[in-house]
């Protein structure tokens, strides 16, 4: 974690006032990730500097979290998790390892490390022939291990491919009319024929599982809810994200539909059914193979991960709640992980702080989201830039604006002492807020954004 640099040099700028009814005195800080800037950890660990620079005595708790995309697994292991280190391919088939996170008998895997757009050699978009192969690897390594869950984040995908690469990774054969092996990416998907399953991974065939050979349950961590067809649609909303034209776009919906009459008959389902589904078009449709064979579930992202990182334990007896991302716009309200801890800490009575790289929100805005006041460090910064490549230092000083603006119920201000060199400014939780099971959550455990439909290319998914 990051020490304090010094005593904070000012104080950050905030929209909208509010007090909440929290009834202990921690603050408890729970970002995500400062995109291209700081992962959610180290968020966490400046504010941390900056309140312990005005208030050194106040208890600080550290839950950083994610939204089921890129930083998920981080989120994880900075909770406690295990990492597992695994070999696989990124979207175009180039070796890379990647991390996973483990807890029990419970493995979280993060699509973005293997089909992510920041898995992309060089940042170079491939919409037709980008797959998921990688991501059936890491899954399939999970199996050998032998866990009994694995929640899979999706976002941030590169791919458009159905989860046809994921099944390949897992053993089985995707073939045209003449019995060959498709190559992998989306448009290959026009010429699918059939499924040979032969391969696959012997615990995910049956799914009930046998006395030799235990099933697995799989959980599906998203939140939209995007059918996989048509204009609000895998290709349609997320292709253009990932580099495809408009006939691009035409090519892999038209692909997808014939993808989704080979998977339902090889098991069983009704075509329309299959793709109709909400949350079939998450992530490219991804996990579009592990519903209609293995009996994967679709679950609340933000929810998911909250639950998983025992943010709700941390939360008990907080006076106050700070979240955040690089960047507080409308996508944040839906699925995105400021507004499901927001909707938590509401739900919960206490008050919510929102820090982000830049504030696109107006202040009614930001009230109705639930946030008592939102700090953007692009108020502090010379310019945007700045903002990024400072975010800590200005971090810390919003952290320190925020201790003074809310001292601990029941005192007279914040303690205006400086602390030097407080050796961790943001300590690990204690053991008692780590999770206590390592199941995934009910639908409902946990409050959160509800799922979004988007139809605009600016979705973040």
């Amino acid at each position: 974690m990051t020490r304090p640099a010094g005593p904070a040099t000012g104080s950050g700028t905030g929209t909208g006032t509010g007090t909440g009814t929290g009834t202990g005195t921690a603050i408890l800080l729970a970002p995500d990730k400062f995109k291209g800037s700081l992962d959610a950890a180290g968020v966490a660990s400046a504010l941390a500097a900056g309140i312990a620079e005005v208030a050194p005595d106040r208890e600080v708790r550290c839950c950083p979290v994610a939204d089921g995309g890129e930083g998920t697994v981080a989120a994880a292991l900075a909770a406690g998790w295990t990492p597992v280190p695994v070999s696989a391919t990124g979207p175009t088939g180039a070796p890379r390892t990647v991390t996973c996170a483990r807890s029990g008998t419970v493995a979280l895997v993060e699509l973005a490390a293997t089909s992510g757009l920041a898995a992309l050699p060089g940042g170079v978009p491939d919409p037709l022939g980008a797959g998921t192969e990688g991501l059936g690897t890491v899954l399939a390594h999970a199996l050998d291990a032998g866990v009994g869950e694995i929640v899979l984040g999706l976002g941030g995908s590169a791919t458009t491919d159905g989860g046809a690469g994921v099944l390949r990774g897992l053993g089985a054969r995707i073939l045209d009319a003449d019995g060959r092996d498709l190559p992998p990416g989306g448009a290959a998907l026009a010429r699918a024929d059939r499924l040979d399953l032969t391969g696959l991974h012997p615990r995910l065939r049956p799914v009930s599982g046998t006395a030799d050979r235990p099933g697995v349950r799989i959980v599906l961590a998203a939140d939209v809810d995007n059918p996989l067809l048509g204009p609000t649609g895998a290709a349609a909303v997320y292709g253009p994200q990932k580099g495809a034209g408009p006939d691009q776009v035409a090519v892999l919906d038209a692909a997808l539909a014939r993808w989704a009459t080979v998977l339902a008959a090889a098991s069983g389902h009704d075509p329309a059914a299959l793709a109709d589904a909400p949350g079939a078009g998450a992530a490219g449709g991804a996990g579009l193979g592990l519903t209609a064979l293995c009996g994967a579930t679709l679950r609340p992202g933000v929810g998911t991960v909250l639950e998983l990182t025992g943010f709700h334990a941390a939360l008990a007896g907080a006076a106050l709640v700070v979240t955040g991302e690089g960047r507080l716009d409308t996508q944040t309200l839906h699925g995105k992980a400021p507004a499901g801890v927001a909707a938590a800490a509401r739900a919960a009575g206490t008050p919510v702080v929102a820090v982000a790289g830049e504030v696109v929100l107006d202040a009614a805005a930001v009230r109705a989201a639930g946030f008592a006041a939102a700090h953007a460090l692009t108020d502090l910064a010379e310019d945007r830039t700045r903002a990024i490549t400072d975010a800590a230092r200005l971090l810390r000083r919003v952290g320190a604006r925020i201790a003074a603006d809310h001292p601990p119920p029941g005192s007279t201000g914040a303690s205006t002492t400086r602390s030097h060199g407080k050796e961790d400014p943001c300590p690990t939780r204690p053991s008692s807020t780590r999770p206590s099971s390592t199941s995934p959550p009910a639908p409902s455990a946990a409050p959160s954004s509800p799922p979004t439909t988007s139809s605009s290319p600016s979705a973040r998914t």
